[in-house]
């Protein structure tokens, strides 16, 4: 199986001893979002687990614990977002050089192969217009030519509840982009990334972007991960995602409302008081992400296996 951790918060910045202890034990528990007393009991071995995938804006935190994941067995990749928004926005990240260097860091360790840039996602206002994307995507691109082969973008979904929390933050409103936008966003970035031999994708989007050379993305990739494994592995695209998205099936092991980088745009966070009330009953050494297991909680296993095909070997 392929675990995702996260889709739903940031495991390598907040919780990577937590998921260390959870791989050296061997098992996590994952709470229904729906159903908080429903769990779902994850087996974690090298035996089952082929592959991880990091998701995360900022995974200085878990750099001193990789060769240790690595040692335990375990192949992985990162999805590493890095976009050029300010603290309006991006209210407790880092400064964006500080990520630079971060994600250079990560990638000379790994291998350039192994760390996805995302540029995501993209908004579009009137002071972040095409100019602005244009200018901070060619200096990023820039500063992490060579560092990375692929970088992934996609357009703002403004909901309601993220529109309103970017007006009272920006003064000004977000909008989500037309084809004609979307159209010369793709042309621009797409000159930019063959100057730093980036390929590009789009995640789930619906619009075609052929033209520019910018294909659909799977972030959660069958061909990545077989060439980090050096062998096939047979999986299906994954059922629960929206219909544009290209990932594979995976199991998901993070838990919403316990990622406090403060993020406006994010769907994963419902108040930033709830975060802190959520964090505040982590524990690393607990086989449950937040909080403790309810005394009448409902644990199902969660039958998986490894899906690599022993027979289709890649060299």
């Amino acid at each position: 199986m392929i675990v995702s951790a996260s889709r739903r918060t940031d495991i390598p910045a907040f919780y990577s001893q937590w998921l260390l202890n959870r791989l050296q034990e061997g098992c996590v528990l994952v709470p229904n979002p729906r159903n908080p007393f429903r769990y779902s009991r994850v087996e974690l071995n090298p035996q089952v687990v082929d592959c991880l995938v990091f998701w995360t804006k900022n995974p200085s935190p878990m750099l001193p614990r990789l060769a240790e994941i690595a040692a335990l067995g375990y192949p992985f990749y990162f999805q590493f977002t890095l976009t050029p928004y300010d603290r309006d926005l991006e209210q407790n990240l880092p400064p964006k050089e500080t990520l630079l260097n971060i994600f250079q860091k990560l990638s000379a360790m790994l291998g350039p192969e192994r760390v996805v840039w995302r540029y995501d996602p993209v908004i579009l206002t009137p002071e972040l217009d095409l100019e602005y994307h244009l200018r901070e995507f060619g200096r990023m691109a820039a500063a992490l030519a060579g560092y990375t082969h692929r970088c992934i973008f996609s357009f703002l979904d403004v909901y309601p509840k993220v529109g309103r929390a970017m007006s009272l933050a920006l003064a000004q409103e977000a909008k989500e982009a037309d084809e004609t936008a979307m159209g010369r966003i793709a042309e621009g970035f797409s000159a930019i990334a063959r100057k730093h031999q980036l390929d590009l994708f789009t995640c789930c989007e619906p619009v075609e972007l052929s033209q520019y050379g910018i294909k659909h993305a799977s972030c959660i990739d069958q061909g990545m991960i077989e060439k980090i494994l050096k062998c096939k592995i047979q999986v299906k695209k994954d059922p629960n995602q929206r219909p544009s998205c290209g990932c594979v099936e995976s199991v998901e092991i993070g838990t919403y409302d316990s990622c406090p980088h403060g993020c406006l745009y994010c769907y994963g966070t419902s108040s930033s008081k709830t975060v802190r009330s959520n964090m505040a009953c982590h524990d690393p050494k607990s086989p449950v992400l937040i909080g403790d297991l309810p005394q009448n909680a409902i644990i199902t296993e969660r039958k998986m296996c490894s899906r690599k095909d022993a027979q289709l070997t890649l060299f």
